[in-house]
C-alpha cells in the first residue's frame, strides 16, 4: 500500500498518471471519509476513478457508484484437482457455456435452468409490491444468469499445488447502467434546485 496524499491511498502496482490525477482530484471533495482508495485493478473512469473505493460521510455519488452495478470478480477453489479434469479441456469448456449463456442477455432465447429460480423469486416480489419490470426491459429475465459481454468471463485454474480453481468475472448486462444513469438525474436536478426537492424548484 502507498500513501498518495492525507486523503488517497493505493495498492495498484502499475498505475498510470491520468488515473491517479482522477483520483487525487476526487479525494478532495469534503465529503470524502476518511480517504479515497485505489485497487490493483484501478484505471480512467468518466466521472470517477474505476477500481476504486469512494467512501463518504454525509453524501450519495451516484457517478462515483458507477454503471457496473452487479459487476465483480470472485475466485473460488473447489474440490477438484487437475487430474479430475478430463485431458481435452474443450468439453468443459463447452459445458460451461451450455449451462451459462456468454452475453448481456440480449441474444438469449430461454431462461437458463440455473436462472429460473431466481426469475421465480424476483416475480413473486415484483408481483407482491405490483411492480412490473417488463415496463423498464421487456427481457429482463434472460439477462439473468448471463454472463455479460465485454472482458466478462468464466476461466477454470489451477494453482500451485494442481487445485481447481473457478474464475468469474461477470456484469451487470446494463441493469447497472439504467440504474446509475436514473439516480444521476436525480442528482443533477438536486443540484441544480440547490438541494431541494424537483416539485419545489
Amino acid at each position: 500500500m502507498e500513501k498518495l496524499s492525507a486523503r488517497l491511498v493505493s495498492w495498484a502496482s502499475l498505475i498510470d498518471e491520468k488515473t491517479v490525477e482522477q483520483a487525487r482530484t476526487s479525494s478532495t471533495m469534503p465529503f470524502i471519509y476518511p480517504h479515497l482508495a485505489l485497487m490493483p485493478d484501478a484505471h480512467l473512469g468518466l466521472g470517477a476513478t474505476v477500481g476504486s473505493v469512494i467512501p463518504t460521510l454525509g453524501a450519495i455519488m451516484p457517478a462515483a457508484v458507477g454503471v457496473d452495478i452487479g459487476c465483480g470478480m470472485i475466485a473460488v477453489k473447489t474440490q477438484f484437482a487437475a487430474s479430475d479434469l478430463p485431458s481435452d479441456r474443450r468439453e468443459v469448456r463447452e459445458q460451461i457455456e451450455r449451462a451459462i449463456p456468454l452475453s448481456a442477455g440480449h441474444a438469449n432465447r430461454k431462461v437458463v435452468a440455473t436462472a429460473e429460480p431466481r426469475v421465480a423469486e424476483l416475480e413473486a416480489l415484483a408481483e407482491a409490491k405490483e411492480f412490473d419490470p417488463a415496463r423498464y426491459r421487456g427481457d429482463w429475465r434472460l439477462q439473468l444468469g448471463s454472463l455479460g459481454s465485454g472482458n466478462h468471463f468464466i476461466e477454470v485454474s489451477l494453482d500451485e499445488a494442481d487445485a481447481v480453481w473457478l474464475f468469474l468475472h461477470s456484469g451487470s448486462r446494463g441493469v447497472g447502467n439504467r440504474i446509475a444513469q436514473h439516480h444521476i438525474r436525480v442528482a443533477q436536478e438536486l443540484c441544480r434546485c440547490g438541494g431541494r426537492s424537483t416539485s419545489r424548484c
